[in-house]
């Protein structure tokens, strides 16, 4: 536990979040940690925080996390999804993946296991990892009812919630927008419910017909919550896993909901951020951030993709950071990263890092459209690296540098090409870039004139 939350004399042995001290008007380490990082102004940090707008996610029993903050007012992060099966359990796999997370700028962590011991394996990656974990406890709790989903009771429910908070996650995807009510309008839908988390729940509400359990018990998670300062992800159990299915009464009837657990999560000082949808054509990306930032009273929109397009299998990293670069432009504060994996498998170390550059692309992109201050400074750095044949300035400035390299020097490793004032795809004689410096050097005074 940190030492500054032991020692503070506004500390509250069972309020401990980030929301009760902005509130109260306490700038903790963790918000000067984000000031610094986001080049903010701390007391903006502090009012965004206490707004709603903004989050740390920092469980207190994380103690080797570095603070990070989620919110319109700060860069687009991005999450990168790990996690076992049931088919694919290997903890050494796992920790590869953190590791691969860490390297290439994962902002957060979400470990979604579902196989193998769980809690060995969220241990291991808490422990690893520098950023927060997220997780879905849903998976947990169906495991420890020997997957037998009518099991599942609110007491089980709460026995995983508050040990997976000890153990230090710092941020919980809890699916209780999902109402009973809301099950005629899955009739209607090309693809009904996608998320594993959303068919449980329907699985259960159906096999008792009555409300779903995490909304009834949501007072009770947010004491969880409160106490070891854990942020909620309101889930959304209804996103769209189809373009048929974007933007259809199911999704934003669930909306609506989330909107109002945001204000009682709110009322008892519990940071919250709304998941988003998954399919979604670009030209209904701008409306839904609108129509989130309406329902959900501006808290911080956490996107997976969107999607948008059905048919890329194998390569929906990059169909859902199209969607993600629109989304993060107009609002979304976090991006939920897909691998090339999606639709086909569990994604392995490779895949993870295919994921997290497409959508550090995508997040620097939403970061230049949105205006944020310095954002564009590393691509005019770029510019001027590559204008001056500095390819080492190159490689050093990318998002990857590992791959940037690795492609120049399948045609021209020797060291001495990397001071060479061509590349391999345009040669000594017809870079562009060469011309332009020669024309400019032999006829600078002409052209001064002609301006």
């Amino acid at each position: 536990m940190r030492d500054w939350l032991e020692n503070h004399e506004n500390k509250n042995d069972k309020v401990r979040t980030q929301m009760y001290y902005a509130k109260k008007g306490v700038i903790t380490e963790e918000m000067k940690v984000v000031a610094q990082t986001e080049k903010l102004d701390v007391e903006l940090v502090r009012s965004e925080i206490a707004r709603g707008r903004l989050i740390i996610p920092a469980n207190v029993n994380h103690v080797n996390m570095v603070p990070m903050s989620i919110g319109i007012a700060s860069g687009c992060k991005i999450n990168a999804n790990i996690g076992s099966s049931a088919v694919v359990s290997d903890i050494a796999g796992e920790i590869e993946k953190v590791d691969v997370c860490l390297k290439y700028g994962a902002d957060t962590i979400m470990d979604l296991s579902t196989g193998g011991d769980l809690d060995t394996i969220r241990e291991a990656v808490i422990e690893h990892s520098t950023v927060p974990i997220g997780t879905v406890p849903i998976y947990q709790i169906l495991h420890d009812v020997k997957d037998k989903i009518e099991d599942l009771s609110i007491e089980v429910m709460l026995k995983v919630l508050e040990k997976q908070a000890e153990q230090g996650v710092s941020y919980f995807t809890i699916h209780a927008g999902f109402l009973l009510e809301f099950m005629p309008h899955i009739a209607k839908r090309k693809m009904g419910i996608v998320s594993r988390g959303g068919s449980l729940m329907a699985a259960w509400m159906m096999h008792y017909h009555k409300e779903n359990p995490f909304y009834e018990a949501f007072d009770e998670i947010l004491e969880i919550c409160r106490k070891h300062d854990v942020s909620l992800s309101l889930g959304d159990s209804l996103r769209p896993g189809c373009l048929a299915d974007a933007s259809d009464e199911a999704q934003l009837s669930e909306l609506k909901i989330l909107g109002e657990l945001t204000l009682r999560a709110w009322e008892k000082d519990v940071q919250v951020m709304i998941e988003g949808p998954g399919h979604v054509p670009i030209n209904q990306i701008e409306r839904n951030m609108k129509i989130e930032r309406e329902y959900c009273h501006e808290a911080p929109f956490y996107i997976l993709g969107p999607l948008t397009t059905d048919i890329a299998a194998g390569y929906d990293h990059i169909s859902s950071a199209i969607g993600a670069a629109v989304g993060g432009w107009h609002g979304a504060s976090m991006l939920c990263y897909v691998t090339p994996k999606e639709h086909l498998g569990l994604p392995n170390a490779k895949d993870v890092r295919e994921g997290i550059i497409a959508y550090k692309i995508a997040a620097h992109t939403a970061d230049i459209a949105r205006g944020r201050k310095d954002a564009r400074n590393i691509d005019d750095e770029m510019s001027d690296a590559r204008y001056g044949f500095d390819w080492n300035k190159q490689f050093e400035l990318c998002l990857d540098p590992e791959r940037a390299k690795e492609y120049h020097d399948e045609t021209l490793p020797q060291d001495v090409f990397k001071e060479a004032e061509f590349c391999s795809m345009c040669g000594p004689k017809f870079c562009s870039y060469k011309i332009t410096q020669k024309i400019v050097e032999e006829h600078g005074d002409v052209i001064k004139e002609m301006a």
